[in-house]
């Protein structure tokens, strides 16, 4: 057996396509398009440049307004709350992102309390956490979107079947198990401290891996023909990134498999955009 490889380039693209014709629809009817502000704070902007280009490249594609606020490292949590207040009343700006992470001073739970739910197009704030935990609409950290969103479109059927994710972070795993249970998954989440982890893990349909850890998951951990999505992005001594899963071993067990890089992280940013244009309807009542 040999996986079908998930590209997540591809879906991209799709997603891409259709959310041109959705801000040109916002344009027409608004006048002007969907704005989205990134916050960086750091004393170097080259540690975002990546990322943040990344961003503003789909943004431009798409014809979404975004723009890149660059703070210095010494900006206090009053400036920096300030800022986001000033934001949340600017009406040219529907989404909101503050790169992480934030210099020590700086509190992420300031942050998060300081973001208007309506323009928390990530997902951090504890309105957005404890409505997806209700089952509520909610906007979603967006490496977990991702995931869903791969398994959506690869039509990987997930109700009533066992999942297993290995990672309990706030951004994937832990939203990701909640998401999962919503569409009627039988969801496991296992972390670092899990025994005989490989024994749950061959007992997944599906399995994702988000624990970052380079080539963690071995095709001895894996059921046959089970779906595997890798979200581990881990760089490598002599350059390059691999995920957290063994992809030349998996990929001869597993039936379908994404992967690293070109699977999971070029949605990752596709559905900030998303989330983005859904913040500029929402918040014209539509």
């Amino acid at each position: 057996m040999t996986a079908v490889i998930l590209d997540g380039r591809a879906m991209g693209a799709e997603i891409r396509s259709e959310l041109r014709d959705e801000v040109r629809h916002y344009l027409q009817q608004r006048g002007q398009p969907p704005g989205l502000v990134i916050v960086h704070v750091s004393s170097d902007d080259g540690a975002s440049a990546v990322y943040s280009r990344a961003i503003l490249r789909i943004a431009e594609d798409i014809a979404v307004s975004a723009r890149l606020e660059h703070l210095p490292a010494l900006t206090s949590p009053e400036e920096l709350r300030c800022r986001l207040l000033l934001l949340n009343e600017d009406e040219a700006t529907q989404g909101i992102i503050v790169q992480m992470p934030l210099p020590a001073h700086l509190s992420q739970k300031m942050v998060a309390d300081s973001i208007a739910a309506r323009k928390d197009i990530d997902g951090i704030s504890t309105s957005s956490a404890g409505n997806l935990f209700l089952g509520l609409p909610s906007f979603l950290p967006s490496t977990a979107a991702a995931v869903m969103e791969i398994l959506e479109r690869s039509k990987t059927t997930v109700a009533g079947r066992r999942i297993v994710v290995i990672g309990r972070s706030n951004v994937v795993g832990k939203p990701l198990a909640l998401m999962l249970l919503q569409k009627n998954a039988t969801v496991t989440i296992c972390h670092s401290r899990t025994n005989n982890l490989a024994a749950l893990t061959r007992q997944a349909e599906v399995l994702i891996a988000a624990v970052g850890r380079a080539n963690m998951v071995t095709a001895e951990m894996v059921r046959p023909g089970a779906t595997v999505i890798d979200v581990g992005i881990n760089t490598r001594p002599e350059g390059g990134i691999v995920g957290d899963v063994d992809f030349a071993s998996v990929r001869e067990v597993a039936g379908a498999l994404t992967p690293t890089p070109g699977g999971v992280g070029p949605l990752t940013n596709v559905m900030l955009l998303k989330q983005c244009v859904q913040a500029a309807w929402q918040q014209v009542g539509n």
